[in-house]
């Protein structure tokens, strides 16, 4: 099996809990082949007008500029990590109620219709990765789990709601810790205790066919 980790935080674990939540996991799987894309150390260019002008030049055969081949090539890298992977893990920070730039930016790469999702002759929209699963390890300090704040939670969510409703992959787990920043008196036991979770989820997933 195929476990590609997507890391999407470039705090030190002391630091950052997605990044502890990250190590956990990487400690305690075993049996599986694990890449790790890590997007704060790849190179990758943002989405933009560079990509749009780069395909034009693939097609017109014009001389591409360094940022347009470098952003096709990382595109191109995104969408080969993700063909590869039959299981996807994704641990990621809630950061000011989004996800961080550089994970905005390797959906941006591999949400493309014909890859990821299709249109039907009807319109309705085709899921494409219906063969891969997903796994959803997030840490926000701030309590969003209420219904009061809830709809302002916009990390944890996208990502569901794109890998899980538009690619069509099957999330099988989600470990969420929060409220550590919010509640300090409770951090380590809310920390430590979402981290027995993440190492369970690994442990689910060594050894076992997808």
């Amino acid at each position: 099996m195929n476990v590609l980790v997507v890391k999407a935080n470039n705090r030190p674990a002391s630091e950052g809990v997605s990044s502890k939540m990250y190590e956990t996991f990487m400690e305690n799987v075993e049996g599986v082949n694990v890449t790790t894309y890590d997007v704060f150390a790849e190179d990758m260019p943002y989405f933009g007008q560079d990509l749009f002008n780069a395909f034009g030049k693939v097609q017109s055969g014009e001389e591409m500029t360094d940022v347009e081949q470098r952003i096709l090539a990382a595109k191109q890298k995104a969408m080969d990590a993700l063909t590869a992977a039959d299981v996807v893990v994704f641990a990621f920070p809630l950061w000011n109620l989004t996800i961080p730039a550089k994970l905005q930016t390797f959906i941006d790469y591999v949400y493309q219709a014909g890859f990821t999702f299709k249109y039907d002759e009807n319109g309705q929209l085709v899921s494409l990765m219906t063969d891969k699963k997903a796994v959803i390890l997030s840490a926000r300090g701030g309590i969003y789990s209420t219904p009061e704040a809830a709809p302002m939670e916009m990390a944890a969510n996208y990502i569901k709601n794109v890998v899980g409703g538009v690619f069509g992959m099957e999330i099988t787990n989600e470990v969420i810790i929060e409220g550590h920043n919010a509640m300090p008196a409770q951090a380590e036991t809310i920390i430590t205790e979402g981290l027995e979770k993440v190492a369970a989820v690994a442990k689910s997933l060594s050894g076992v066919t997808a």
